[in-house]
């Protein structure tokens, strides 16, 4: 088999239809749209409209709200970590950061950073710098005799390039 003989499976691949050539095609003249009106034109964005009547979006209650400040964290229990340390992929001698516990394939991509959870039992004494702890998770830690730290990233402040009209 060579790259120019490869192609589609049979029945993969569906022809396009070509409207608007002739009557004889049967997609001549309105394309198989019907006739006038926005159904008709390209760019419909009417999903949702009941005709006027109260649509189900706005008759149901609403409930909850969504905070946009909320931190998000990949999570870590004490299971994990001890079996990591346990397999080789991570030495408790060193700092245990984030990016350690990424590269290690314990915790999921890390939008706002790692909270490490109480689940499981620790038996390693490992010193830990990450963005959260519960308190179950510290107490562990520090039973077994090692330390967290909760790092929280610095917050650069703003800098206007153009001074505001009024102001010094």
């Amino acid at each position: 088999m060579k790259l120019n003989e490869l192609q589609p499976q049979e029945g993969a691949v569906k022809k396009r239809m070509r409207v608007g050539r002739g009557i004889g095609s049967g997609k001549g003249k309105t394309c198989g749209r019907g006739q006038k009106g926005q159904k008709s034109r390209t760019g419909v964005a009417i999903n949702g409209f009941e005709g006027g009547q109260m649509p189900l979006y706005r008759r149901l209650p609403k409930f909850g709200f969504h905070n946009h400040f909320a931190k998000d964290y990949a999570t870590v229990n004490l299971a994990q970590l001890q079996a990591a340390i346990d397999a080789g992929r991570i030495d408790a001698k060193e700092v245990i950061h984030c990016k350690m516990l990424m590269e290690a394939g314990i915790a999921a991509k890390a939008k706002d950073g790692v909270r490490l959870l109480g689940n499981g039992e620790l038996k390693s004494k490992v010193t830990l710098k990450i963005s959260g702890v519960t308190a179950s998770a510290k107490a562990a830690v520090e039973k077994a005799g090692g330390s967290v730290e909760v790092i929280v990233p610095e917050v650069k402040p703003v800098v206007r390039k153009k001074p505001i009209p009024g102001q010094k």
